[in-house]
């Protein structure tokens, strides 16, 4: 039986990403897979059941990276500022450090791999549930359904990024992400969020 090379497993990883990304759940198999990688397709089969258990696997591992990268220094007893403030300053720097992943959770999220990506966010929930209800319980929030309460708390700065690794906004406009745009910017949600 042949052994794992982490290097190689490194390297399938990676090119699966970046294949998904630009051609689609659709445009991706493993024999390109393989081709890209130079291995050959049963060294895959090394490391994967098959082209499903692949993307899950890839999704889970990285999804749980993600998780813990953005709740990392999180206090659920810190106020709702605060806690929000280390939410973005994590989230962004994710997003910046791995361009390519955030595109690759894009594609997840509207894809039949949703339900399971959503499985590495476990923890991530646990901690974040806690911190929102202790700032609902101190009256600084009021109580709002999840997706509300999402779209105005973080749709903004995922906007952003999005605008910034694109290199232009609406209409194609010129756009870099800047420290005072980021800041201000959470500035405004806090406002909009703040009981």
């Amino acid at each position: 039986m042949r052994t794992r090379n982490t290097d190689k497993e490194q390297l399938v990883k990676q090119k699966a990403v970046e294949m998904i990304v630009q051609d689609g759940f659709e445009g991706f198999s493993m024999n390109k897979l393989a081709r890209a990688c130079s291995i050959s397709v049963a060294t895959l089969y090394i490391y994967y059941n098959d082209r499903d258990d692949l993307i899950v696997k890839i999704a889970l591992e990285e999804g749980k990276l993600m998780s813990d990268k953005m709740v990392a220094g999180l206090d659920p007893d810190a106020s709702f500022e605060q806690g929000m403030r280390v939410q973005w300053k994590n989230r962004y720097q994710y997003l910046v450090d791995n361009p390519l992943l955030g595109l690759f959770f894009e594609q997840l999220q509207s894809s039949t791999y949703h339900a399971q990506f959503m499985h590495s966010f476990a923890d991530f929930k646990k901690l974040i549930g806690k911190f929102m209800n202790n700032v609902i319980e101190r009256g600084e929030m009021e109580a709002m359904p999840f997706e509300t309460y999402w779209a105005i708390a973080f749709s903004p700065l995922y906007t952003l990024v999005r605008f910034n690794n694109q290199g232009k906004s609406v209409g194609g406009k010129p756009f870099t992400m800047t420290d005072e745009i980021l800041w201000r910017t959470f500035d405004l949600v806090i406002k909009a969020l703040k009981k």
